[in-house]
């Protein structure tokens, strides 16, 4: 298993919905859950079904301090407070944007069982939540960063101390 990288087309699949949670399905998210865990700098915090070239509707993420699986994902509400967020994309390493994200969220999803949730997200899980359900209807970041007029940049490496550097380009 391997992460599709843009401009692969697989990015840009508006996602079906899963009608039936099965062994399957549980074996390739644990699988998904160790590719994201595999990248480190920087930490993978989520995969959607389209990153692997699936069209399903279902991701997985690191929301709540520990990976979950989310089917049929959907966005109720947004809160109205927002966040400019430092986003990146293991599709699209090495590049970042800008982005206004909300702080919070209402969302259904499916769990591994089937059954039905309803969850208020805040913070970091809110913008998880998002960017992921984004790529379920094959939206990318910087799609976001260009109708937010947001700035990008590029990974450029490491400083003698160790700290990221970034440059700004234009895409």
């Amino acid at each position: 298993m391997q992460v599709v990288q843009a401009p692969d087309q697989k990015l840009r699949v508006k996602t079906k919905v899963v009608k039936k949670v099965n062994s399957g399905l549980k074996k390739l998210t644990e699988e998904m859950i160790k590719l994201t865990k595999s990248f480190q700098d920087p930490e993978g915090v989520g995969l959607a079904a389209t990153q692997i070239g699936l069209g399903e509707c279902f991701f997985v993420g690191k929301i709540g301090g520990d990976f979950k699986t989310f089917i049929n994902p959907r966005i109720v509400s947004l809160g109205k407070k927002t966040k400019k967020y430092f986003e990146g994309c293991l599709s699209i390493p090495n590049y970042y944007g800008e982005i206004n994200r909300s702080l919070s969220l209402k969302a259904t999803y499916q769990d591994l069982q089937g059954q039905m949730h309803t969850e208020s997200l805040k913070g970091v899980d809110a913008w998880i939540f998002q960017h992921e359900v984004d790529h379920l209807n094959g939206i990318l970041f910087p799609d976001r960063v260009l109708e937010q007029k947001g700035k990008f940049y590029k990974f450029t490496g490491k400083d003698k101390t160790g700290r990221d550097m970034f440059e700004e380009v234009t895409i």
